[in-house]
């Protein structure tokens, strides 16, 4: 049986199901836990409370996701459902790299557990999937491959498939953002130039996944048409509309970012030319003697 209208007071519509719910309060409880043993263990470095607070947000943004009217009607109008998936890879995503939440269990682990943690942070496949590489790739893979196939279908039609892509879309989307964002320890560190190539890169994976669904001609997913719908938009609207949510929305949620990583671009070549001044500067006031034996303090005009 589907749902009523989305209007008036079904905007104030939830729902608590137990995995989700689950999965926030112990996220919740085990950085908060692991913060409180950073400020004891390193009282003169505690942890950023600004992290504490983006990782806080980002469990608000993924609870509104999921559990206000977002969730409810996701699973029989596209268009929200796209709204649903801005938040969880352009919205919280980044906020949870901003967390740093890897930097904070090394920080909270000692003796044994450190060595354990560290060893993690240097295997292979930890090295592998933090790489900006392969983190782009399973992003560019990640958003067509969920919007655009028969992958839609399963979360639609099963809650486990639906859970399961809400968490790819996080841990990818953090995969992807704490290249940007955050402390987390990372063999490649991307200079901020390369940063800005990469968010400009990205643009087209969003801007191709929304173009293609807004000039679809049918419905794409079958799975909507059983709830049989009678009311909002039809079926292949709807599909655009949400394609129109991705194109824009995603484009737009992917150049905000550019623009503090463009100022740390500029900060890092002024102080760069600054020292080459001072470099310069130097030379020309601490040449060699006429001799060319020995240098000497000359004044320059």
């Amino acid at each position: 049986m589907g749902l009523p209208p989305l209007v008036g007071s079904r905007l104030l519509s939830t729902q608590f199901n137990a995995v989700p719910v689950v999965l926030v309060l112990l996220a919740l409880a085990g950085y908060l836990w692991c913060v409180r043993r950073v400020n004891r263990l390193q009282p003169r470095h505690p942890w950023s409370g600004g992290k504490t607070a983006a990782f806080v947000a980002a469990l608000v943004v993924v609870c509104l996701a999921v559990m206000s009217f977002i969730g409810v009607y996701q699973q029989e109008l596209f268009w929200d459902h796209m709204v649903q998936h801005l938040m969880f890879v352009m919205v919280a995503s980044p906020l949870f790299a901003i967390a740093s939440p890897v930097d904070l269990v090394w920080r909270a682990s000692t003796g044994r557990l450190r060595r354990r943690v560290t060893a993690a942070l240097r295997s292979r496949p930890s090295r592998l999937v933090a790489h900006p590489i392969v983190a782009f790739a399973l992003y560019a893979v990640m958003i067509p491959l969920t919007h655009l196939t028969s992958w839609y279908d399963y979360t639609i039609e099963h809650a486990a498939w639906d859970n399961a892509e809400h968490l790819v879309f996080l841990c990818i989307g953090y995969l992807f953002w704490r290249q940007i964002f955050g402390s987390d320890p990372n063999r490649v560190r991307l200079h901020p130039g390369a940063q800005f190539l990469y968010l400009f890169l990205a643009i087209p994976i969003d801007t191709f996944t929304g173009l293609s669904l807004d000039q679809a001609s049918h419905e794409l997913f079958p799975a909507y048409l059983a709830f049989h719908r009678t009311w909002g938009v039809g079926p292949v609207l709807d599909l655009h509309t949400g394609g129109v949510i991705m194109w824009v929305g995603g484009d737009t949620l992917m150049l905000w970012p550019m623009i503090p990583v463009a100022l740390r671009w500029m900060h890092l070549e002024e102080r760069r030319a600054d020292r080459s001044d001072a470099e310069l500067d130097a030379a020309a006031y601490h040449g060699p003697d006429p001799d060319g034996d020995h240098p000497v303090a000359r004044l320059v005009p």
